[in-house]
């Protein structure tokens, strides 16, 4: 299973996701108050990630600890109602 510390995350806040995995590069895609967010995991060489978690209208690469950064932003946003 690929993104599990992403995944972690949006569970640690009931944020209910649909996962899927291709190529071996794992897919999230979930929405938070309204809007449609989506990590997508890529490897060109070096692995990443594809989200829009920091600014919802705007999709931006994530290399190195990616993981680790998006998860980190997630856990930073309010807790949804169980």
């Amino acid at each position: 299973m690929r993104l599990k510390i992403v995944q972690d995350a949006l569970k640690e806040k009931n944020i209910t996701f649909e996962f899927t995995e291709e190529d071996g590069c794992g897919s999230l895609d979930f929405l938070f108050r309204g809007l449609k967010f989506h990590v997508w995991e890529y490897q060109d060489g070096i692995w990443g990630a594809e989200t829009n978690v920091f600014e919802a209208g705007r999709s931006e690469d994530i290399e190195g600890d990616y993981e680790e950064i998006i998860a980190r932003e997630i856990r930073s946003w309010p807790d949804m109602i169980a």
